[in-house]
Formats: structure tokens, sequence, C-alpha cells
């Protein structure tokens, strides 16, 4: 048996889990978001079944869980698997040495998102039309302009490769409760379809677009702005990673913050984003912060992610504020 493990909550992490179904004819795919990564490779590492192939895609990592990834993953090649690790976050030399030690074949740059590395390093193994999937997550993962993914987007046409892939965007992020139909997704595609292709998916996407309108307006008055970061907390049905867009946008601040309580881990789950006057690396500096409060967080360099604990909030977006500067 061969399984992918891929992020579930954007087009990257989909459209890598996609290629990887289409190169190696993967019998299962499972598609996680980073609160239930751990859980997800513990099934896995405990499983019965005889594991030939094991992929993770796009899936990064934070000081609280690394070390446990990497403990994970070293049981999971001593039981005789094949483990691929692809990812484009911030990952540290200790870890980075201690995969590689376990026998983990790691794939990894933060120059290119992770779909645009499942294309290029499989691409023989890919029919041509995969290129598309990698220019859509290169597109929504806002690097297009990298060394490789600036010579795939070209390849299409623009506005037809943006429409495809903010619909695709916006099914996946509408659907987040509906594993069911995520799969539908990687399964359609996986057999060199379009977003337009996946039944019933452009309904959902328009749906999740008048959501979006909507949020736009409702937010506006609740916005703080501080020295270097805007904030705000998340109170309508979109994920905070797509209202945090919006925050930055109108605020002009070198980032903005949106915020969301969640009761059943009694924590805050944080989105962060960075415009061209945010000098530092975000996903570095959120995942040193949130684990000096007893939370975990990382991502990339303009757009990462935290979860801090509900006692913490304030003390999360101060220090966030004071070193950003």
């Amino acid at each position: 048996m061969s399984i992918c493990i891929s992020h579930k909550e954007d087009a990257d992490g989909v459209c890598s889990a996609t290629m990887i179904k289409a190169a190696f004819e993967v019998q299962k795919v499972i598609l996680v978001d980073y609160a239930n990564l751990i859980y997800k490779l513990e099934k896995v590492a405990g499983s019965e079944d005889k594991i030939e192939q094991l992929f993770i895609c796009d899936l990064g990592l934070s000081k609280k869980n690394e070390q446990k990834f990497v403990e994970l993953l070293g049981k999971i090649v001593s039981a005789g698997t094949e483990v691929t690790y692809i990812d484009h976050h911030d990952i540290s030399k200790e870890i980075v040495q201690a995969l590689k030690k376990t026998g983990v074949t790691l794939i990894h740059t933060i120059e290119e998102c992770t779909s645009t590395q499942v294309f290029w390093k499989y691409r023989k193994k890919l029919p041509e039309h995969a290129a598309f999937f990698a220019a859509m997550g290169a597109l929504t993962d806002y690097m297009e302009a990298k060394p490789v993914a600036s010579t795939i987007v070209p390849r299409f046409d623009r506005q037809f490769l943006m429409l495809e892939s903010t619909a695709l965007s916006y099914m996946i992020s509408a659907s987040q409760h509906e594993d069911d139909f995520l799969i539908k997704i990687v399964d359609t595609l996986a057999k060199m379809k379009y977003p337009h292709d996946i039944k019933g998916g452009f309904e959902i996407a328009e749906k999740y677009a008048k959501k979006v309108a909507n949020a736009v307006d409702s937010i506006k008055g609740s916005v703080v702005k501080l020295d270097n970061i805007a904030h705000a907390p998340s109170t309508v049905e979109l994920s905070s990673s797509m209202v945090v867009n919006f925050v930055l946008g109108s605020s002009g601040k070198p980032a903005a913050m949106v915020y969301k309580f969640k009761e059943d881990i009694n924590s805050y789950v944080v989105s962060i984003r960075g415009s061209a006057a945010c000098k530092v690396h975000l996903g570095r500096l959120t995942n040193e912060i949130a684990s000096e409060l007893g939370g975990s967080g990382g991502g990339h360099d303009k757009a990462c992610g935290a979860v801090i604990p509900k006692d913490k909030l304030q003390e999360f977006i101060k220090a966030l504020d004071s070193r950003i500067a």
C-alpha cells in the first residue's frame, strides 16, 4: 500500500496530493491540518498494514511537534516503509539532519511551494497537464515568481489559471469539514481534469465568494492598528487565513493578524500575513514567540499561522508587534 498525507487547507497541499496520487498510483490519500498531523502519523505508525511508500506533503513543523514528527517517521522507516517528506516551510538544520539520519528522503526548499517541487521532482512520471496543478499551487501560495514556478505559470492563459485557481481555493476553504469532498477533489484532478470538472465545485465556490464579500464589510470596524501590525477577531464563517488578507490590504501596516477562538483546544487559531514592507521572516518569528508562550506556529516568510493558549493572546500580539520592527 502507498499512502500520501497532505495539507487539507489550501490548493498547494491538495495539488501536491493530486500529483503524488497520479505519479505513484497511491491507494490512500489522507488530508490533514497542522493540528492533527501527529495524530494521523501515529495511526499510520501503528497500522498493521504493509505500507511500501509514505509521502508527506506541505505540512510544516513547529518546535512543539518536530521531535515527535522525527520519532514517528523513524518508526515508520524502521518498519520497512520508504518515506518521502516534501515541504517548503522553514526547517531547522538540526531537524533536517535528524530526518536524513532516520532514512527519510527529504525534498525541501523555501524557494518553491510544495506542489511546484512535487511536479519538478516527478515530472517524468506525470502527464504534461500536471504542470497546471503546480501553477495553481504556486499562484494561490503567492509563490508564482519563484525560479521554477516562474517558468511554469506562463505556460497557461493567466485569466484561465486565476479563475481555476481561485475556484479551487474557495472549494477547499468551504469544505474543511467535508473530508469526502476534499478527497473527491483529489480523485477528480488526479484524472488530469480541471477544477471546473469537479461536480458541484463551482457552485460551492460561488457561495463562498458571497461569504467573502460579506466578511469584508463586517470586519472593517473591528480592526486594531498597532505600530507594526493590524489585528482583528474573525467572527465570520470563513477561515482566518482568508480574512487576514483583507486586514492586511486595508491597514497599511507591514503585517496583519486575525484570530479565532476554538473551545475544543482552549486556544486561539491565528493567521498572519506580511506585506513587502515586512522585513522579518514571519514564519520563523511566529514559531519562536508561540513556542515561548506554550503554543505552536510557523510557516512562510510572509504567510504563517499559530495556535496560542487562551490567556496568552495579548502577550503574543504585543511580542509580535515589537519584534517585527
